[in-house]
């Protein structure tokens, strides 16, 4: 069951970035602007079936648009706190596997952040063994 949870995240988030590349290109916009102005002026033209049948076609587009925009801004942030935890945790000995963190899989993202959260707990630890002293 794992895997198949890995395989429909994986196939998800490519659709999504797929998706996300083409909802934000010009041109698509471009094609909505015509589509909705097409869409307003043309109640004379067969105005049922082509009025309801762009109207289906927004609202459903609409409704897929929020779970792809959910999913690219939870990328993005993930990525976003990984790169804040590199920069406060940085040292001599900094880790480069952050760098484009932003391509990386929310998997690998998870680990990493993983890695953050024991080095946090370790020097909690170091300080607290310092203080005593």
């Amino acid at each position: 069951m794992p895997k198949f949870h890995v395989l429909l995240d994986s196939g998800f988030a490519k659709v999504s970035n797929f998706a996300t590349e083409v909802l934000s290109n010009t041109y698509s916009f471009i094609l909505a602007i015509i589509l909705v102005v097409f869409w307003l002026f043309n109640r004379d033209f067969n105005p049922l079936a082509v009025n309801e049948l762009i109207r289906d076609f927004i609202h459903g587009a609409s409704f897929l648009s929020l779970f792809i925009i959910q999913k690219s801004f939870n990328h993005f942030s993930a990525a976003l706190h990984l790169k804040v935890n590199e920069i406060v945790s940085s040292n001599d000995l900094t880790n480069n596997a952050v760098i484009n963190a932003e391509t990386k899989t929310e998997h690998e993202i998870e680990e990493l952040q993983k890695e953050y959260t024991d080095l946090a707990d370790q020097v909690e630890h170091d300080e607290k063994l310092n203080e005593e002293k």
